[in-house]
């Protein structure tokens, strides 16, 4: 049962029979977390992906003033890593907590690389992933870079419909790259306009 999402997920990307599924499943592995309990702390080698079956997750960094900036919030279906640390065996710069008790099927980066010699497709599999993963980072930073903190609010209320309900104003914000304050101004705003 559990594994159901995971294969609806990848079958957005590759098809593989029952047999092949099991074979591509079989490394990973259900850990579960509390909330505020941290899967990836800076400084460690990320040695996992992960992909999410429920719950939601916040994938951070600190800045220089030690202030945190949300790259991204990871919600049912959505996968957990620091590519980074993972690919080129570095320490990560990107922390992992759960925002919520979740539930998460990981699989390690030494299984994945033998899936990639036992299975071929998986190689395919996980390359199509990364290039969806870059390609939404990038907008991301062009969102940063180029719009209003009024437009990037409205995305992230179209991009996380239901997440706003779920996490504090403090983490919205911090995933917009605005305070607090800035971010209630908006809220009235747009409250105002609807």
């Amino acid at each position: 049962m559990m594994f159901n999402l995971l294969y609806k997920n990848i079958s957005r990307h590759i098809r593989l029979s029952e047999k092949e599924f099991q074979q591509f499943s079989a490394p990973f592995t259900l850990k579960e977390y509390k909330k505020k309990e941290i899967v990836l702390k800076e400084g460690e080698h990320c040695l996992f992906e992960g992909f999410v079956l429920e719950g939601c997750f916040k994938v951070y960094f600190l800045n220089e003033d030690g202030l945190e900036q949300t790259l991204y919030f990871a919600v049912k279906e959505w996968w957990i890593t620091d590519l980074d640390s993972l690919i080129n065996n570095v320490p990560s710069t990107l922390n992992i907590e759960a925002l919520e008790d979740s539930k998460v099927l990981m699989i390690s980066r030494k299984d994945k690389e033998i899936l990639y010699e036992t299975m071929p497709q998986t190689e395919k599999l996980f390359r199509i992933m990364n290039q969806k993963s870059s390609a939404a980072l990038q907008r991301r930073i062009l969102s940063l870079m180029s719009k209003t903190a009024d437009k990037r609010y409205l995305d992230f209320l179209e991009k996380y419909p239901t997440l706003e309900q779920r996490i504090t104003q403090q983490q919205v914000a911090s995933y917009l790259g605005i305070s607090h304050e800035f971010l209630s101004k908006i809220r009235k705003k747009t409250t105002l306009k609807k």
